[in-house]
């Protein structure tokens, strides 16, 4: 089961409030401000900036 397109759309990054994306291989959430990618595990988003690992570009 896939995230939703409606929860997609109402989740941001905790650090910085900008809207998240999800990544090419689907399996985490990025921020497209501070480059955070938030895993998801057993299709549940980890919003857990402890969690989160940052990614360049």
């Amino acid at each position: 089961m896939a995230i939703s397109q409606e929860l997609l759309e109402i989740l941001v990054c905790p650090v910085c409030k900008a809207a998240v994306k999800l990544t090419p291989d689907g399996q985490g959430l990025k921020c497209g401000q501070c480059h955070r990618v938030y895993p998801i595990k057993d299709d549940i988003p980890v919003m857990l900036v402890d969690e989160a690992q940052i990614q360049p570009e």
